[in-house]
């Protein structure tokens, strides 16, 4: 793809816009730590030059498309949540329904949980602080619509929602890691099979992680 010299808004976002859908579909072939400056202005048609008229760095165009990944994450599981937790259950197995859903689906969601992952520890950095301050803004809206997510299925977790929500996304980024062994590891399973319980199936082992997470919840807020 090669672009014109961009006159009009229209075309700097059609071109912005660009620069995110390349990135984006980078990160379905590779992790975040592979994702480069120079590999994506290679694919989008620019030079590097004018991919930072647009994004300031590298950090700055993952950190938009965590921002992305987890708006549609929202619309998913919020259609999952009301058609696979039953009102009319104890708090306990509503709880235990909650959980399978939202580790099914962040499953499914392995770029949002490799984004997620690397948040803190590399997309935070090299960054402005208006980058950082706009990022952390769209996370306090998106991370009140989950909370009130929890709140309507399972009104019992009170203020703890927020602290559920927040480790089970934490949890689904730390997971993620073991998705991809490294090929020693690997090697390492073969020789020696008693150690395949260090591999780690994300949907499962973190179905287990969020069911004691929120069972811990409502049992400190009293409910069962």
């Amino acid at each position: 793809m090669t672009f014109q010299r961009a006159r009009s808004e229209e075309q700097r976002e059609i071109r912005r816009q660009a620069i995110l859908d390349t990135a984006r579909s980078m990160l379905d072939e590779m992790p975040v730590a592979e994702v480069g400056l120079n590999e994506l202005s290679r694919r989008v048609g620019l030079a590097k030059s004018n991919v930072l008229r647009y994004f300031e760095s590298r950090e700055a165009v993952l950190l938009e498309l965590l921002t992305d990944a987890v708006e549609v994450w929202i619309a998913e599981v919020s259609q999952e949540l009301a058609a696979g937790v039953d009102p009319r259950l104890p708090a306990g197995e509503r709880g235990d329904q909650m959980a399978a859903i939202l580790s099914r689906s962040l499953a499914r969601h392995a770029v949002l949980c490799d984004l997620a992952n690397a948040q803190a520890g590399v997309l935070e950095h090299n960054v402005s602080v208006d980058v950082v301050l706009r990022h952390k803004r769209s996370a306090l809206a998106n991370l009140g619509t989950v909370v009130e997510l929890l709140h309507h299925h399972l009104p019992e977790l009170g203020d703890n929602a927020r602290s559920v929500c927040m480790t089970a996304l934490v949890l689904a980024g730390a997971m993620s890691t073991y998705l991809r062994p490294s090929a020693s590891t690997l090697a390492a399973y073969d020789v020696d099979p008693s150690l395949i319980g260090f591999r780690v199936e994300l949907d499962s082992g973190l179905e287990s992680a969020v069911s004691l997470l929120i069972a811990g919840a409502l049992a400190r807020s009293g409910a069962r």
